[in-house]
């Protein structure tokens, strides 16, 4: 089992590829591996990013994105837009996706599913809204089933959760918590069936709890609604449970489950605590796999809005309190920026090595600490 994070510009697009083998994908991205699950995070490829109007805020990429166009990439499961402004939730960037896709679904916080909504350039109902998490709301954790290729096998599962910081007047501190878990490994006499395995359905966690996913009933072409969504293999599958599964240990594939907290702006650990104590533990999810998170401080004064991006001091908790083994930059480019929403901007920035002196002080925790290049690329294992 494998997690492959690819740095696709210089700010906070990245590509996540679950995969449960620890080797690379094929080199043809039309060819994957059964039972991969690819996420798309807050795609800005090129083109300005403006706030209000040049004059308040434009920022560019200094360094080119190592894509021109999406469609240089395979076509994402899920793309995940973390917040409405620009830099994160970008129309040009958003508009290479097909606005008839089967297989993406874009998950967006609020006021930027609002916003793509608006553009009129995507079916209304391939756009879903992030529901804030909380432990005691059913539909704040979405689930999609990944199916299994081999008959007896129990299909594995994909989670998000989107943790948005409370009273946060511009918007900007949230956190998006990710966590997979393969399909559990066929018993040794199994073969392989002829289902297409390149599939992610979406739920939203309205049926009752059980201990084991649903079988799905075969549908090449399933209708997108409320509860499920299209499929790319020839199974579609019905809600899994609002609550974390709680499936009999010997029935589940032993590997951990890889998860993500990604953070670009940072939220304080207390926000995130509920969900590592609910979801992150019941998953077997712990230690983290990865936090993508800025390095850098970024204050502007308090009537711009105040801490723009919590840096090394915010993401320190959750990574020691998480036991991140790796940790990434995330937002920390170092773009062209004008207008008069940036002309106070005071910035502190933290190299890897001094992150990773902090993170690791004072405790027994070894972490991978690292700013991806844009193009560049690693591979996690479990």
């Amino acid at each position: 089992m494998s997690l492959k994070v690819e740095h696709l510009n210089g700010d906070s697009t990245f590509l996540l590829t679950f995969s449960p083998s620890e080797t690379l994908q094929p080199p043809h991205f039309e060819t994957r591996l059964p039972g991969t699950f690819t996420i798309l995070l807050d795609p800005w490829i090129s083109g300005p990013s403006k706030v209000w109007h040049a004059k308040f805020s434009l920022s560019k990429h200094t360094i080119p994105s190592s894509i021109e166009h999406l469609s240089e990439i395979p076509e994402p499961d899920v793309v995940i837009v973390s917040q409405d402004k620009p830099d994160h939730c970008h129309e040009a960037t958003l508009r290479q996706l097909s606005p008839t896709s089967m297989y993406t679904t874009i998950l967006a916080e609020p006021a930027a599913a609002k916003k793509i909504r608006g553009w009129k350039h995507f079916d209304r109902a391939k756009v879903y809204s992030l529901i804030p998490f909380s432990s005691q709301k059913q539909g704040a954790i979405i689930r999609f089933k990944i199916p299994n290729p081999t008959p007896g096998g129990l299909p594995g599962e994909a989670t998000i959760a989107f943790i948005p910081a409370k009273r946060d007047m511009t918007g900007l501190h949230n956190a998006v918590g990710i966590t997979y878990r393969p399909p559990s490994l066929p018993p040794p006499s199994s073969t392989l069936s002829k289902t297409s395995t390149r599939s992610s359905v979406l739920s939203f966690l309205t049926q009752p709890t059980s201990d084991t996913p649903p079988e799905s009933p075969p549908s090449r072409t399933s209708t997108f609604s409320y509860n499920t969504a299209s499929s790319r293999s020839d199974t579609t599958a019905s809600s899994l449970s609002a609550t974390p599964l709680a499936f009999e240990p010997t029935l589940l594939n032993r590997e951990r489950t890889l998860s993500v907290v990604y953070s670009p702006h940072g939220v304080t650990y207390p926000h995130i605590l509920p969900y590592a104590t609910s979801h992150l533990v019941t998953a077997a999810a712990l230690p983290l796999t990865l936090l993508l998170h800025s390095f850098d401080r970024v204050q502007n004064p308090w009537y711009l809005g105040g801490n723009i991006s919590a840096g090394l001091p915010g993401g320190l908790e959750i990574a020691q309190n998480l036991f991140a083994k790796c940790w990434i930059s995330a937002h920390d480019e170092d773009k062209e920026n004008t207008g008069f929403s940036v002309g106070q901007v005071v910035t502190r920035k933290y190299s890897v090595e001094e992150v990773k002196r902090m993170v690791e002080e004072g405790r027994k925790l070894k972490v991978d600490v690292m700013a991806l290049a844009c193009g560049e690329s690693i591979v996690l294992g479990a």
